[in-house]
């Protein structure tokens, strides 16, 4: 049974750090990625690697301090979010895909697997 289960969110204050967590169980995976979900908008990208690694991609909202890697040791897939601004509260999901691909996909569409969802508040 395939489970991604979250953990990592909570409350910050602008400026701080944050690192998501996210144990992957059950198969292994050919891509993984971030989204994130405000209140009242739609789920969007994050970030995204495939599971070898080298092929990260980040949304333009994050680029530059954000840095999506996985632990290969613990199977834990990782967020490190540095430089918070009050526009990065949200529920932050984790997803999987199954099959290799020589980029990750961004789109939800191409996941196969999700997480329930970590809150991440950041306050002004």
């Amino acid at each position: 049974q395939v489970q991604l289960v979250e953990s990592g969110g909570g409350l910050v204050q602008t400026g701080d750090s944050l690192r998501l967590s996210c144990v992957a169980s059950g198969r292994t995976f050919g891509s993984y990625a971030w989204f994130r979900q405000a209140p009242g908008k739609e789920r969007e990208f994050v970030a995204a690697n495939t599971w070898r690694g080298g092929a990260a991609k980040y949304a333009d909202s994050v680029k530059g301090r954000s840095f999506i890697f996985r632990d290969n040791v613990k199977n834990t897939l990782l967020l490190q979010m540095n430089s918070l601004k009050p526009e990065d509260t949200g529920v932050y999901f984790c997803a999987a895909a199954s099959g290799t691909r020589r980029l990750p996909p961004t789109e939800e569409r191409d996941y196969d697997y999700w997480g329930q969802g970590t809150q991440v508040t950041v306050s002004s």
